[in-house]
């Protein structure tokens, strides 16, 4: 069959696809259709690493991830030493467990804004896009925990005539 011409049943599209048909419960046979290309394509820079921006409350991280023994550094300074607290990294490291990576890639990033649990939120949220640019495959694993969807909670501005964003001063009667 050429490519020109049209299928006109189904036993036609099975001669051109070749693939092996495959019976399910009801005991119909079909085609199934398997793809071993990724959706995505790898996005890496020159150095071998993959780049993403990752946001939280007010605090931006900027995320670079290459493979190595599992060092994060923030700013310059280790992630213990700059997130003291062991739930700020555990928060940053949870992308990784969840995609089966850990100690696997090395992270560099420089993080401005917010406060460091803001800061800890961003890093996490950068170095889920940049694991997902750089493993395509992992995408899904990464995107059903929720680590690539931005969190749109901010604090909400303080308003004119109020204490602070809803709360009024005390009223006094006299």
């Amino acid at each position: 069959m050429s490519e020109n011409e049209t299928v006109q049943s189904l036993s036609d599209l099975k001669d051109i696809t070749g693939d092996v048909t495959v019976a399910d419960d009801a005991g119909e046979t079909f085609v199934p259709k398997v793809s071993n290309a990724p959706l995505r394509e790898q996005q890496i820079d020159a150095q071998g690493r993959a780049y993403a921006t990752g946001r939280r409350k007010d605090a931006v991280a900027r995320v670079w991830i290459k493979p190595g023994s599992g060092k994060i550094t923030v700013n310059g300074r280790d992630q213990e030493v700059y997130f003291a607290r062991p739930t700020l990294r555990l928060v940053i490291n949870q992308t990784f467990q969840v995609a089966g990576r850990e100690d696997q890639y090395d992270v560099v990033c420089t993080v401005k804004g917010g406060g460091l649990s803001g800061q800890a939120g961003a890093v996490k949220h950068g170095i889920a896009q940049a694991l997902s640019k750089y493993e395509p495959a992992l995408r899904a694993s990464v995107k059903a925990a929720g680590f690539l969807t931005r969190d749109p909670r901010v604090v909400e501005r303080k308003k004119y005539g109020r204490a602070k964003a809803r709360k009024s001063f005390q009223f006094s009667k006299r």
